[in-house]
């Protein structure tokens, strides 16, 4: 049996972007195979993560639907109970314009998603360029500096960096480094367009 391939039950939460709570759950309920070492801490397998995070969906492919499914769950736990209570800019957000952004994430990661699946045509920035626009739009309506609007964005968009980061190194044998650096290159290129257009929406105003 390869050690390496088995990692703990906080390392796979991170991993599948939920709390160590939820893991536990799956594995009790015989949905996710575990096994316990001889002092009873729970170990899950790589392969058997990637194999679920894609049974809970049918985006393809994998690597993109357990990135987006990790991203996606990073930022749930930011807001759930992590430390975003503790950035000013979140602070001065009315509890209106926090759900507008948390519905507007969840579409953004689904626009990132679909760029990147279909080989990141420069037309499907259009997308970017709009949500941009429309975030700006609700920011400034809350009286939100730009600055602070650039430090919201850059500290969500580090949750999607993170995932590919993530997974480039737990599933190097699914693709090469430079696909993985490409992928890298897509998103940034999605995410900076994004930028660009809040950037832009601000100066308009």
């Amino acid at each position: 049996m390869n050690e390496s391939e088995w990692i703990s039950l906080r390392h796979a939460a991170e991993i599948l972007g939920v709390h160590p709570a939820t893991v536990r759950n799956w594995a009790d309920k015989g949905d996710l195979p575990s096994r316990r070492t001889p002092g009873g801490h729970r170990r899950f397998r790589k392969t058997d993560l990637m194999n679920y995070a894609a049974s809970q969906g049918e985006l393809q492919p994998l690597e993109l639907q357990v990135i987006i499914q990790n991203a996606l769950g990073q930022a749930r736990m930011q807001v759930s109970g992590g430390d975003l209570g503790a950035q000013p800019w979140y602070a001065a957000l009315t509890e209106d314009t926090r759900s507008r952004m948390r519905g507007m994430g969840v579409r953004t990661l689904e626009a990132i998603r679909k760029y990147l699946a279909q080989g990141a045509p420069d037309e499907l920035l259009q997308s970017a360029v709009a949500l941009g626009s429309e975030y700006a739009a609700a920011l400034t309506k809350n009286d939100l500096a730009l600055p602070d609007a650039v430090r919201g964005y850059l500290y969500f968009t580090d949750f999607v960096v993170n995932s590919v980061l993530t997974w480039s190194e737990i599933t190097p044998t699914r693709n090469s480094p430079a696909e993985w650096v490409t992928l890298l290159r897509q998103v940034n290129t999605y995410m900076n367009t994004l930028l660009l257009s809040i950037i832009e929406y601000y100066h308009a105003e």
